[in-house]
């Protein structure tokens, strides 16, 4: 199970072009070839951050220009689920014609089920869409302001400061995922030889109701929905692709130290100590915890770049 950050698709610095995403997932999925040549089945989740929050501005500016209807996040995420896996799909198949590889690549609209009580939503967390300043986030009205645990109220949204000070984004609310409608279908087809793109964004939220499911306002974390696809599919190995090459403690001070192999234990007193930023390394390092501790046997998270170099990336492991 591979899981794509963000980087993946968009770089710091970058437009977000058409031509800009599809040469970052061309070069994202050129480094999956020597996994592939091992023989191994590959399934890939990725992030949608950035798109469904551009997503969710598009379908803003329509209802206030043309006045078309805003659709709801779930329904963003379907459309950036679908977008990003054609993106994926046109680049992998470049990438397999190059490499001499001739195998099937499927993508898959995902639905993952969240609880209806989950306690995220009343502790929106999760960061979507473009970062502003707080000068930017000001001047959406004179109903800003900052409440004491550093959410900052905009325009009838939510943000948060990024752990990297990049600036501040919306955050909504971030449940666990508890199931993911047709997995075994996706295993299936994972072991038969075809490379399966699922999850999506972390899957398209929806909670069940009166026997059937229901999208609702919300951003499941793709690195712990790709853990539990992981998980149900009974994979052997997660990949977190991120932007470092490493997991780090005391990250960006004079005693920075990169992490090449941790246990689980120690990863959760990492995660005890603060090492790990909200939004940033903490939720890749849960994701990692999730699958080792639930029978996977390896989590590897590193940079996308250095996929096929032994050296790089930090191991966390039972």
């Amino acid at each position: 199970m591979i899981a794509f950050g963000g980087n993946a698709l968009l770089r710091a610095g970058q437009k977000g072009t058409y031509a800009e995403q599809l040469a970052n997932v061309e070069s994202s999925c050129s480094q999956l070839v020597p996994l592939l040549k091992d023989g191994n089945f590959l399934v890939i989740g990725h992030g949608n951050g950035p798109h469904v929050g551009n997503a969710l501005l598009r379908h803003e500016a329509g209802a206030k220009v043309f006045g078309l209807q805003a659709m709801p996040m779930d329904f963003c995420g379907a459309e950036t689920q679908g977008s990003i896996a054609y993106l994926i799909e046109s680049a992998m198949d470049r990438v397999l014609a190059r490499a001499g590889l001739e195998k099937q690549v499927v993508s898959l609209v995902t639905r993952v089920e969240v609880a209806s009580d989950d306690p995220g939503f009343k502790n929106p967390t999760k960061p979507v869409g473009p970062y502003y300043s707080k000068d930017e986030l000001m001047a959406m009205g004179a109903s800003c302001q900052e409440g004491s645990d550093g959410v900052l109220t905009a325009g009838g949204s939510r943000y948060r400061e990024d752990a990297r000070g990049r600036g501040w984004r919306k955050v909504v609310a971030s449940p666990r995922p508890i199931g993911i409608k047709n997995i075994d279908l996706v295993e299936r087809m994972a072991r038969e030889g075809r490379i399966v793109v699922t999850v999506g964004g972390g899957g398209i939220p929806v909670v069940k109701e009166d026997g059937a499911f229901r999208g609702v306002e919300a951003v499941i974390d793709k690195d712990l929905a790709s853990a539990l696809a992981a998980v149900k599919m009974g994979a052997d190995e997660f990949y977190i692709l991120t932007d470092v090459p490493k997991v780090y403690v005391n990250f960006r001070k004079p005693d920075e130290k990169a992490l090449d192999s941790i246990s689980v234990a120690q990863a959760k007193e990492y995660l005890a100590q603060g090492q790990f930023a909200e939004g940033s390394m903490a939720p890749k390092v849960r994701a990692a915890i999730y699958f080792v501790e639930n029978g996977g046997g390896e989590c590897i998270i590193t940079e996308a770049g250095q996929l096929g170099n032994p050296a790089c990336g930090t191991r966390i492991t039972a």
